[in-house]
């Protein structure tokens, strides 16, 4: 019988000028006296932010000290062997009043020889929109050094990105070097690979109270962009199944699924060698074995120890998850 349970997390919430109130009012997180929360952390293995567990006996210990003491069984022999104690993904919502400025970021080969850290390449899973809010991806067509210069210097950056208008449920897979920014009244879901490293590219001409615009990365950007890549389609077409655990991204770093369930499912981890994070984007659902009986409501996440094989979800009515492991 597994020793370890469905780890839950003390959400790390951000304040942010471009934040809202949604994290509050559909995710139902209690954000206390912040005024703009645009994130919230819920699983993150990230120095100075790692997520603390909130349930069962392992209370109030962080996600990298279990990492510690419980290696394998927390997280996988592959994980282990490739990641050692650094947890290999940082899981966020976040909330956009506001555009997000327009940011790259660098792929592990970059990042490992400029910082000595990972890349970063995400994907996003909308979970609420305000009717025209949308996502910036990439680029609308095809733009030379000098045209993408010219466009950050004179202001100009969004006559070359390309937008997306968004419903819930819509998907994008951004891989590191592709040039992105989440637009106003966007809730989303977010998971990447555990980097902070951001360069910031255009921040839509804004200033602050003294009339000063924010910081801008405009080389290291521009080193870190994979420009042709930048043409692609980065919407994740699928079509939703229900009770089914339907395939949404499968990358090197992360393999994302939806599950959408109003009947009982089982679910086997026998041969899946990872951890596995269940997100709660609608409804009520129990995880249930032998040894646990733990509930996932509306904006909970919960992490799976690899050492779990098996158990089965049950929504209460009906519930939307998202699943995500590393293989």
């Amino acid at each position: 019988m597994s020793t370890l349970y469905p780890l839950k997390f003390t959400p790390a919430l951000k304040e942010k000028i471009w934040g809202g109130r949604k994290i509050e009012t559909i995710l139902k997180h209690d954000i206390g006296s912040l005024e703009n929360c645009g994130e919230s952390w819920e699983v993150s293995g990230l120095v100075d932010d790692e997520s603390v567990v909130a349930n069962g006996f392992l209370a109030e210990n962080n996600l990298n000290e279990l990492l510690e003491i419980y290696l394998t069984d927390l997280v996988g022999e592959k994980n282990y062997e490739k990641y050692g104690l650094g947890f290999p993904l940082l899981v966020k919502f976040i909330d956009a009043q506001d555009n997000l400025s327009v940011q790259v970021h660098p792929d592990d080969a970059f990042a490992q020889e400029r910082y000595g850290q990972n890349g970063k390449t995400e994907m996003w899973h909308v979970i609420q929109a305000d009717e025209g809010a949308g996502l910036y991806v990439g680029f609308n067509q095809k733009i030379t050094a000098q045209q993408y210069m010219d466009a950050v210097e004179e202001g100009h950056l969004e006559d070359f990105l390309k937008f997306y208008p968004v419903k819930p449920g819509d998907t994008f897979m951004i891989p590191a070097g592709t040039v992105h920014a989440i637009g106003k009244g966007v809730l989303l879901a977010e998971i990447q690979q555990p980097s902070d490293i951001t360069f910031r590219i255009y921040d839509w001409n804004r200033v602050d109270a003294n009339g000063n615009r924010r910081e801008l990365h405009t080389e290291e950007a521009f080193e870190a962009i994979h420009s042709e890549e930048n043409l692609k389609d980065f919407q994740v077409h699928y079509t939703p199944e229900k009770n089914k655990t339907v395939s949404l991204v499968k990358s090197p770093f992360f393999t994302t699924n939806l599950l959408e369930m109003d009947m009982q499912v089982q679910k086997s981890f026998v041969n899946l060698d990872s951890f596995v994070i269940y997100i709660c984007l609608e409804g009520n659902a129990f995880l249930v074995s032998d040894s646990f009986k733990e509930h996932l409501g509306t904006g909970e996440v919960v992490l799976v120890p690899a050492e779990i094989e098996q158990m089965q979800i049950i929504p209460d009515g009906y519930a939307k998850l998202l699943e995500v492991y590393c293989i």
